[in-house]
């Protein structure tokens, strides 16, 4: 079998059975203009809080800045603009009406409590003692069809985050093939690993990132990219998320068909990695991100990849989405192409947030 069909076929298995755990709904919730609501609390991201009722079928967006008070007993990751992480309960002391609302994190497993402003949190993830209670994510999938020249292109992706209170390690694939009567069918397998730890200075972290890249239009049998750095968070809001990160890099790629089949291609590079998001209250978002690799090995040869995906709510937790990427080469062997780019678009169902 296609190892890269052993990927796509582990990471469906994966997707499949994702931890949907429900819980009780005992958390309470009360808003600015006095309604209190008992519920269950999923979780902050984009200055929407997900919860969700006995009664109502789905997951509920509420306005964050509209709360006023949330208590909870389910563990939670809870993250600031500053870039401070806690781990724990959650509970609202009562203040005065003319001060910021607070929130109290009653840190796990140190009998300890945070208090921090509420406009200050930026999300918070249900965490559980429980590994596979940990995880969050996305699928998604996209056909296009045209009877005219018997063209199909097919989109597939997966997006998993692990979350713990200054780790965050996420994976993310996408697969697109396009087939059209007479041409040969042409086909992108991408997996993109990510490790990042946040470091005592106020929203630094360092990371590490691993690419690995299938590009029939490219002649790439496997492109593999291991690198890391030092980055910061230059904003970081209830709405928008800029991060940037600098470091170096080792890129290995195979070649095949057109020039000899299995000629290799290594070099030391620099890394420049930025990760941009955006949202509007619980109806679009648009993610992009991008990375620059200046060879210091081949110096003069630069590689660029990036992908976007904009994103519009549909339903409880569907999504549609419309998805760019492009990847590039100012210096390819001779006869290839330097680049490869394309869009697709379809639908997205996310899990463990919402």
């Amino acid at each position: 079998m296609n190892p890269w069909m052993n990927v796509v076929s582990s990471a469906l298995l994966f997707i499949l059975t994702a931890p949907l755990f429900a819980r009780d709904k005992t958390d309470v919730l009360v808003m600015k203009n006095g309604d209190r609501m008992t519920c269950e609390v999923k979780g902050l991201d984009a200055g929407v809080l997900y919860v969700s009722f006995d009664y109502i079928d789905g997951t509920t967006s509420v306005d964050w800045s509209k709360v006023a008070r949330l208590e909870s007993t389910q563990l939670f990751v809870v993250r600031t603009e500053a870039g401070d992480s806690y781990t724990g309960t959650l509970k609202t002391p009562e203040s005065p009406a003319d001060r910021p609302a607070k929130i109290e994190v009653v840190e796990i497993p140190a009998p300890e409590t945070a208090v921090v402003d509420r406009a200050q949190v930026v999300q918070m993830v249900a965490t559980s003692d429980r590994f596979w209670e940990r995880f969050n994510g996305e699928v998604s999938f996209g056909v296009i069809y045209s009877k005219g020249n018997e063209s199909t292109q097919f989109s597939l992706g997966s997006q998993v985050n692990y979350v713990r209170e200054r780790w965050t390690i996420a994976s993310n694939y996408s697969s697109n093939l396009s087939s059209s009567t007479g041409v040969t069918t042409s086909t992108r397998n991408s997996l993109n690993l990510y490790a990042g730890h946040l470091l005592p200075k106020e929203n630094w972290f360092y990371a590490g990132i691993g690419d690995f890249l299938q590009s029939s239009e490219q002649q790439i049998t496997l492109q593999s990219t291991v690198g890391g750095g030092i980055g910061r968070y230059v904003k970081n809001t209830n709405r928008s998320h800029i991060a940037l990160l600098g470091g170096a890099a080792w890129q290995n790629t195979t070649y095949g068909q057109t020039i000899s089949a299995g000629t290799k291609q290594s070099i030391a590079t620099a890394l420049i990695y930025a990760d941009a998001k955006f949202f509007r209250f619980s109806k679009t978002s648009l993610d992009i991100n991008g990375v620059l690799l200046p060879a210091l090995s081949d110096p003069g040869r630069v590689r660029f990849n990036t992908n976007a995906s904009y994103y519009v709510k549909i339903l409880g937790n569907l999504t549609w989405n419309a998805s760019f990427y492009g990847n590039w080469d100012n210096r390819p062997p001779a006869g290839l192409p330097g680049s490869d780019y394309g869009s697709s678009s379809g639908l997205s169902w996310t899990f463990g947030l919402k």
